[in-house]
């Protein structure tokens, strides 16, 4: 049998540090093995004594002006708990009990309105309307909520709370998504905590927020202060209003393959095809209670093979992560190729009887660029994935990221991808509150927004680099780089999507002693001011055009999506309740919400000026 072989690949950098834990690739995505469960939420029989506050709705609304307010349209597919001063309501209880687990679902907090998710009913992830704030704290929406002992002096009561990293909050009345990848406590038959809960990662509206999380005991308000292998899932509903829809369990609950009866040889030498080892004497041989690479003493150009026992207690599908710094090889289970590594890390797919199963593993270190390191990661029904080898697994090549923070107004050009678009002339404009954007000099447009971190340089200056930079906070997108200004025969006429006719010259931009933009532009033989600020409260964008010189039938196109609603007089949700638009002030204008190609636009149109805001 040859090795699979192909070139190290050109400008792939030297690894210095080969030593590194593998992810676990299978928490939000790979792993699509195990037992799932969408809430169908017709009915609320998933929870055990729901109290009257607890109501099924079809849809739901909330207000930016008043506190703890949500409206319920009928129907089923959204849980909502409406309370109020006089009806505070009560936690809601699963009747499942869950160990380890990986939730996702989306919630929308009414304004002023504090929640939470308790994992087995005893470790919270703090909901709350955050929005606005610059420096969350374990209390914010995507905190880990503190512990609690009252045995402590005043102000010291609560402790080992864990902030979000950043904060990736909505305004109230948006949907907001969450995913949470959690770890129950292992306990031995007796209740004895052998180790304790873990939050592996918190991902908020796209951004990972808390990650590798040990709890050294339950939070505040716990079920209980013990714990157990598995409790329920719970909800809090006694401080303010909050919606849930799309919620979405995956449990890992079934017992671990094992290796057992593992045995080692090592051979000496550069092997370009795969010999008969059976024939050839080892240079070292032994048996070992886990997978490793450690056990060869050479650098370079040898071979371990492994063979060994393993233990499946159930049978199924299994899924195979095999990682082979700098080499080559494969695993063989139950007599056939699981997984073949042509170059440092290979998949596969395998179903598995259950049973004690003859098991092989070949590494064969051939380049010098790195250390030897060998990593193998598991995951089955009803198991997530984890690592059946030790922690010195191929990393791949290791980039310290390079992050550029906004601790003062800030602007950097680069390319910036827009789903499939490269905008190639992208302004990026940061702020210390940690509200920013992205502007297309080429469009007049801005083509995104995003609360929290600034920017990751590092497509763009990592070694030769793209040119290219990515948002690093919580991402909103205002649809494909079209221009922002046209003239239009009709308020049914088709939007254009290149600039041909309209005379458009970009003017870059001025800046003001705080060092905001102030970006300018020649279109329809008009010049156009077009400013951006972040508004009071950190609440989002303020955005004005002002024309200068007359342009007949000019309308400008402050949003598109797959929907768009009213919600106030001059308020609207778009893209479901991604963000509200609010038009300030559009002189005469009346807007118009019209059909465009399956899609929604909201049109205005534009004398000399046009002011609005973008609240997310």
């Amino acid at each position: 049998m040859k090795f699979p072989f192909s070139c190290f690949p050109p400008g792939l950098k030297r690894v210095t540090n080969a030593k590194a834990i593998l992810l676990f690739a299978g928490a939000f995505g790979y792993n699509v093995l195990a037992a799932q469960t969408t809430l169908p939420l017709t009915d609320l029989s998933f929870f055990k004594s729901p109290g009257s506050t607890w109501k099924l709705a079809g849809d739901v609304k909330g207000d930016l002006e008043k506190n703890g307010v949500l409206t319920l349209t009928p129907g089923t597919g959204v849980l909502a708990n409406i309370t109020d001063f006089n009806n505070p309501g009560q936690d809601l209880v699963s009747n499942m009990q869950h160990g380890d687990v990986d939730l996702e679902l989306d919630y929308m907090m009414a304004k002023g309105s504090n929640s939470g998710i308790y994992l087995q009913g005893r470790y919270e992830i703090q909901l709350l309307d955050s929005w606005g704030v610059v420096n969350p704290k374990a209390g914010d929406n995507g905190g880990i909520y503190e512990r609690w002992n009252e045995g402590k002096p005043e102000g010291q009561k609560g402790y080992e709370g864990h902030a979000p990293r950043q904060n990736a909050s909505r305004a109230p009345g948006l949907w907001q998504h969450i995913k949470i990848s959690f770890q129950a406590p292992r306990v031995n038959s007796n209740g004895l905590k052998l180790e304790g809960a873990k939050i592996l990662r918190v991902e908020l509206n796209g951004v990972s927020i808390q990650e590798n999380v040990e709890l050294s005991g339950p939070t505040r308000g716990a079920l209980g202060n013990d714990e157990v292998a598995s409790g329920p899932l719970r909800l809090q509903g006694d401080h303010g209003s909050v919606a849930f829809r799309n919620i979405k369990l995956t449990t890992y609950d079934k017992p671990r393959p094992e290796l057992i009866d593992l045995k080692y040889k090592v051979y000496k030498g550069k092997f370009e095809t795969q010999p008969d080892f059976k024939k050839l004497p080892p240079d070292a041989e032994g048996s070992s209670v886990i997978l490793s690479s450690n056990i060869s003493k050479l650098e370079n150009e040898f071979t371990i093979v492994y063979t060994g026992t393993l233990r499946v207690k159930e049978a199924g599908d299994y899924n195979f992560n095999l990682s082979l710094l700098a080499g080559r090889g494969s695993m063989t289970i139950n007599n056939n190729v699981a997984v073949n590594v042509g170059q440092q890390r290979g998949r596969g797919k395998v179903t598995l009887p259950a049973g004690d199963l003859p098991f092989q593993l070949i590494y064969s270190k051939i380049f010098d660029f790195a250390k030897p390191a060998l990593g193998l990661a598991i995951a089955g029904p009803g198991i997530r994935e984890y690592l059946i080898s030790d922690a010195n697994v191929a990393s791949g090549d290791p980039i310290d990221p390079i992050l550029i923070n906004a601790p003062v107004n800030t602007i950097l050009r680069s390319f910036m991808d827009v789903d499939t678009v490269r905008v190639t002339h992208a302004v990026n404009v940061g702020s210390p509150s940690e509200v920013n954007y992205t502007y297309d000099l080429d469009k007049g447009m801005i083509v995104q927004a995003w609360r929290g971190r600034f920017l990751d340089a590092t497509p763009m200056w990592h070694s030769r680099g793209d040119g290219s930079s990515r948002p690093s906070g919580s991402l909103l997108k205002f649809g494909k780089p079209i221009m922002a200004l046209q003239t239009l025969s009709s308020p049914t006429a088709s939007w254009s999507f290149d600039t041909a006719g309209t005379g458009y010259r970009p003017k870059g931009y001025i800046l003001d002693a705080s060092d905001r933009p102030t970006f300018r532009y020649q279109i329809y033989n008009a010049m156009v001011n077009d400013v951006t600020r972040i508004m009071d409260k950190n609440e989002g964008l303020h955005r004005e055009i002002s024309v200068v010189g007359a342009v007949p039938n000019l309308y400008m196109r402050l949003a598109e999506g797959f929907k768009i609603e009213t919600s106030a007089e001059n308020l609207y949700l778009v893209n479901d309740k991604s963000y509200y638009l609010r038009i300030d002030d559009s002189g005469t204008g009346k807007a118009i919400i019209r059909d465009s190609n399956g899609h929604k636009e909201l049109l205005v149109p534009v004398q000399s000026k046009i002011s609005y805001s973008i609240l997310f």
